[in-house]
């Protein structure tokens, strides 16, 4: 069994191994089994990493945003089997990559249009795609083409991003493969659609204030920018060096900064309240936010044997915007078969165990962020606390 004395001494070697900072909190229906700070939030100025530092969380907000959608799933709000086009009418149909035997590649309609269920669980065969960099990827090739008039202009709203995108061809037939890309803009264009107002506005209004999330957002409030850890990155040379600064722009207010749907920032704090309702069956602090049975569809693996090769990591399928654990030999992993969670791109990671109501949230922010080794080990001994 391990104490927290261990996880202290785990989380200082991540500091002595290079990491400026970190946090994390482990909670079990509604009590604190751990919580800790250590490091730094910015190199330069010495300021410790406190409970009040925030982090850049990337793809980590795509669990609120899944989590929003499965409520209003639940609230009658749409089906799963409806198709995107019904809300999104550029998306009514769609064009596919297909590659032919002698190795050329055409363009044809796809056999039906893409439905929610394809958008949450990452099968609409839409790549990210951020940069013009030289690819030979023929399909995000495609998706250049239809963003490169917006990334020229420099701002664009989430609503200008989807018509874009909608013009470019899908890598595959919707729901046949998984892929992970711009799913997440189609399921935050919908929520806007259904609730009639921004992405982020709504989920303030479905999650964040119910939870007492006060210090999770897309734009900067207060002194919420004073707050944020910076941002560090490996050089040249393997050392850490101020990272850029392009990534906290789209947090800035006005819509100059807009680059379609900006992600969040929260702590460990607020994000543990989104886990613990998640690991409790849809309550939080005498709140009920969600069903249970609910909670259990988005957590229930849905990759079939071929999907489940696209996905790439051992001992996990994938539900609607999470990953599940679903073989603890594969993945050399303890815990609960049907915990779920997933990572951010700087280093954040979370798991919600229903089985346990248990809940863990990690944070850094690091370039790359070096996830194969520290995930693991706050995962493995955060369940060694039980």
């Amino acid at each position: 069994m391990a104490t927290a004395k261990d996880i202290d001494r785990l989380l200082e070697s991540f500091v002595e191994r290079g990491l400026p900072g970190c946090s994390l909190k482990v909670m079990q229906r509604g009590e604190t089994l751990y919580e800790g700070y250590f490091g730094v939030a910015d190199r330069d100025t010495g300021a410790p990493v406190t409970k009040t530092s925030l982090f850049r969380q990337a793809s980590m907000s795509k669990i609120p945003l899944y989590t929003a959608m499965m409520m209003l799933y639940e609230r009658g709000k749409f089906l799963l089997s409806d198709p995107v086009g019904d809300y999104l009418p550029q998306w009514k149909a769609s064009r596919k990559y297909v590659r032919q035997p002698n190795g050329y590649v055409k363009v044809v309609p796809t056999e039906r249009p893409i439905t929610i269920r394809d958008t949450l669980s990452m099968k609409c065969g839409l790549p990210y795609c951020n940069s013009t960099a030289p690819t030979e990827d023929i399909t995000l090739r495609g998706m250049q083409e239809c963003m490169k008039p917006l990334w020229e202009k420099g701002h664009y709203t989430l609503q200008e991003q989807l018509s874009a995108m909608s013009e470019a061809p899908l890598a595959c037939e919707p729901g046949t493969h998984w892929m992970y890309g711009f799913s997440s803009e189609l399921a935050a264009g919908i929520l806007e659609k259904v609730c009639d107002k921004p992405a982020n506005e709504a989920l303030k209004e479905l999650l964040f204030d119910p939870l007492g999330m006060e210090n999770t957002a897309a734009l900067f409030f207060g002194d919420a920018e004073q707050r944020m850890v910076s941002l560090y990155a490996l050089d040249e040379k393997g050392e850490y060096a101020p990272g850029p600064g392009f990534f906290d722009k789209k947090h800035r207010p006005g819509e100059e900064n807009e680059a379609g749907w900006a992600r969040l920032f929260s702590n460990v704090e607020d994000y543990s309240h989104l886990m613990q309702m998640l690991a409790c069956g849809g309550a939080y602090g005498g709140l009920r936010l969600m069903s249970p049975g609910t909670i259990d569809l988005m957590r229930a693996n849905g990759l079939d044997a071929a999907q489940q090769r696209d996905f790439p990591e051992e001992g996990y399928g994938y539900g609607y915007g999470v990953r599940t654990l679903t073989d603890n030999a594969a993945g050399n992993l303890n815990g609960s078969p049907g915990a779920f969670g997933w990572t951010g791109g700087f280093g954040t990671w979370c798991e919600a165990d229903p089985k346990e109501g248990l809940s863990i949230v990690y944070m850094h922010n690091l370039i790359p962020n070096d996830e194969g080794y520290y995930h693991p080990r706050v995962r493995t001994i955060s369940y060694g606390l039980l």
